[in-house]
């Protein structure tokens, strides 16, 4: 009777940790900030509880873009280069993850969302409304779907902010339309590594399942919510979440363990070819 209790207690904190994980991240990214601790508290290896988490994320993040492109927000043409180059630039910075050591990209990203988290506090009006562009759109998809769907590939912990603030500041995007064009290019970039995972066996596929019906929910939700209320919404989340993602990074880099979730993440992506793991 108490095993059976648990485990419906279990099934429901897994599904309304990807209910709010999802509504935050389609919101903002940082939906990995949530969901992931409450996995690897299940005694979930590591190595399992990424490729979980991913799966799960992925789900809510396809609901999210499906509810901005429905809204209206999303655009498809031209946004091809994106989704191409983003691709390639994660599956190639999963390679040469293997090869590479990831110690000072661990230490520069912090400074870089420092930087934007920045930009966006002494620039109040940054993303209340569309901008002239200061580049060709076609550049700037090859450019940052290489850059960012490398470093999505490589490490990927802010990922989504980086998006984010390209989109406002280079296309000079408004911070609603800016969210949904990151959340398909997050998509993208998450098929990638979650097909990494699954050729490695490391998924648990029935909390994935229970996690993806919150991550159905709070993905449309948070979608819903960030078309209703705009940049008012969008803004204090966009900075809740890189300051998060900041002192969260900033707190691995001082704990020295290599088996960090959010930094050996993409170590593990990389790995196409490894046998499934022990999952004891």
């Amino acid at each position: 009777m108490m095993n059976c209790l648990m485990h419906h207690y279990i099934l429901i904190v897994l599904f309304f940790t990807g209910l709010f994980a999802g509504t935050m991240d389609a919101i903002a990214g940082g939906g990995g900030l949530i969901s992931l601790p409450v996995i690897l508290g299940m005694g979930v290896p590591p190595q399992i509880a990424l490729g979980t988490n991913k799966l799960q994320g992925m789900i809510g993040t396809a609901m999210a873009t499906h509810t901005y492109y429905r809204q209206g927000w999303i655009q498809w043409q031209g946004l091809w280069r994106g989704l191409l180059f983003s691709f390639l630039g994660a599956l190639l910075g999963a390679c040469v993850a293997q090869m590479m050591s990831s110690d000072l990209l661990k230490k520069v990203i912090p400074i870089l969302l420092l930087l934007i988290l920045s930009c966006v506090l002494f620039m109040p009006r940054l993303g209340e409304r569309d901008e002239k562009p200061k580049m060709q759109e076609e550049g700037f998809y090859i450019l940052f779907g290489m850059l960012l769907g490398f470093y999505d590939g490589f490490l990927g912990p802010g990922s989504g902010s980086f998006w984010l603030f390209a989109f406002v500041f280079f296309l000079g995007q408004n911070l609603l339309k800016a969210t949904a064009y990151t959340k398909i290019l997050n998509l993208n970039t998450n098929l990638a590594a979650f097909i990494c995972f699954a050729i490695g066996g490391n998924i648990d596929y029935s909390l994935a399942l229970c996690m993806s019906l919150g991550q159905l929910i709070g993905g449309k939700m948070g979608a819903r919510l960030t078309v209703w209320q705009g940049v008012k919404l969008v803004r204090p989340v966009f900075i809740l979440v890189v300051s998060a993602t900041i002192m969260t990074l900033i707190f691995k880099n001082s704990s020295h363990f290599s088996a960090v979730p959010f930094l050996a993440e993409k170590r593990i992506v990389g790995s196409v070819g490894i046998s499934k793991m022990d999952r004891s």
